[in-house]
């Protein structure tokens, strides 16, 4: 879009406000950003994620890297450019949906420092929360259940995070778990520790006075 066309453009505001969706739903619209290799146990950590917190009453909704693909991404490949485009993409929908009261699990490889930045500026530190899926390189490649990492090995698959392409990992995730060292039971029960305190509302303190006749 050039510039004279963006200076058309105005931003129309709703007569329902964050607070009016939190009241309605009971919850405050987080991005529970999950990141780690491939195979290390993001979706399956996502999806049985969500289905706990449907369970408990909690609106939200699974971004995949996979699926995204099908259809919004679908134009996108996986050179350096295309997955920063990936994400950015991604970030400006969880935020949207944020902005619906929805709580959002991305689960997606996500191997650049920066462009995961740019996902916390786009959806905003209130709203992001860093998960990294940090089990190892090893662990991942046995389990290869798309037979990619040995696509990648034997030079059939191009640009594989961990194989023939960088995977920067977080330095300070938020929350961290090896899917390796714990359990599917036990990575839902960290995850749900985590994720419920960070979307329950916070209370208003009214300080009370006396009543004066």
């Amino acid at each position: 879009m050039t510039q004279k066309n963006r200076n058309i453009l105005v931003w129309h505001s709703s007569q329902v406000n964050a607070e009016d969706r939190k009241q309605l739903l009971g919850h405050t619209p987080v991005t529970f950003w999950m990141t780690g290799l491939s195979a290390s146990g993001k979706s399956t950590l996502a999806y049985a994620l969500e289905r706990r917190l449907i369970d408990n009453g909690h609106l939200c909704y699974v971004l995949d890297g996979d699926n995204v693909r099908h259809g919004l991404n679908s134009d996108l490949g996986f050179s350096s450019e295309d997955r920063t485009e990936n994400i950015r993409r991604v970030a400006e929908v969880a935020k949207l949906m944020n902005e619906a009261g929805i709580i959002v699990i991305a689960a997606f490889i996500s191997p650049y420092k920066k462009d995961r930045e740019q996902a916390l500026k786009v959806i905003g530190s209130e709203h992001f929360r860093e998960i990294y899926v940090s089990t190892s390189l090893a662990i991942c490649e046995s389990r290869d259940p798309k037979g990619m990492y040995h696509m990648a090995r034997t030079g059939r698959l191009l640009n594989f995070t961990g194989v023939n392409s960088p995977y920067e990992p977080p330095l300070h995730p938020d929350l961290q778990i090896d899917t390796d060292l714990c359990s599917l039971e036990r990575s839902i029960e960290l995850l749900q520790g985590f994720v419920i305190p960070a979307v329950k509302p916070q209370k208003l303190h009214i300080k009370k006075t006396k009543d004066h006749i």
